[in-house]
């Protein structure tokens, strides 16, 4: 078996983006949500999402951050408008344990939103530890490390039209130069030839 697999291709995300999109528009009407997404993550998929919302959404974003031995999720960066009285629509890449979600849904609930919905690129369900809502779910996967499509490795691959899942981590960790060579081959050549 390869090390790496791509388990959701490009075309496969702008048709998943645009059917969840069509369905929030529908499941909205006339209302008009709070679109927040959560940095860095989510943003090649809110790109593709937010097509096919009306063109009068507001979009805002969020960065988070951990702190503590117990993994305690703070802002980062928070949103810069109220959201007391809107319905918000959290953006996220993927939701795993569902910590780091619950956490949003109870600061927008105490901000006094109206409503807090969540779109999910990717459910890991295996990872779950609290059971948060997931309104609307691109793709459920397993438990593999995922890269690319905004998912990253310190920083990296986040720019990859598609989602690879790397089934042998220390392998990868160790050598992510045979990585780069099967995703970015044409780079990977011009770096071989150069002096």
């Amino acid at each position: 078996m390869s090390r790496y697999v791509e388990v959701v291709d490009a075309e496969a995300l702008r048709e998943r983006a645009a059917q969840l999109g069509e369905a929030i528009a529908a499941d909205y009407g006339a209302r008009r949500p709070l679109v927040v997404a959560v940095l860095k993550g989510a943003v090649p998929f809110l790109i593709d999402l937010t097509r096919h919302l009306p063109p009068d959404i507001e979009i805002d974003f969020l960065s988070l951050t951990r702190f503590g031995t117990q993994g305690r999720v703070g802002i980062a960066l928070d949103v810069s408008v109220p959201v007391a009285g809107r319905d918000v629509l959290v953006v996220e890449d993927i939701v795993d344990t569902g910590l780091t979600l619950a956490t949003l849904r109870r600061i927008f609930t105490a901000r006094g939103a109206r409503s807090v919905r969540t779109v999910a690129l990717l459910d890991k369900r295996p990872r779950r530890i609290v059971d948060v809502p997931v309104e609307y779910r691109g793709f459920e996967v397993g438990d593999e490390f995922l890269l690319g499509y905004g998912l990253d490795w310190q920083g990296r691959y986040r720019n990859l039209p598609s989602i690879w899942a790397v089934m042998d981590f220390p392998a990868f960790r160790d050598d992510p130069k045979t990585f780069d060579a099967l995703v970015f081959p044409t780079a990977a050549r011009s770096q071989r030839s150069r002096p």
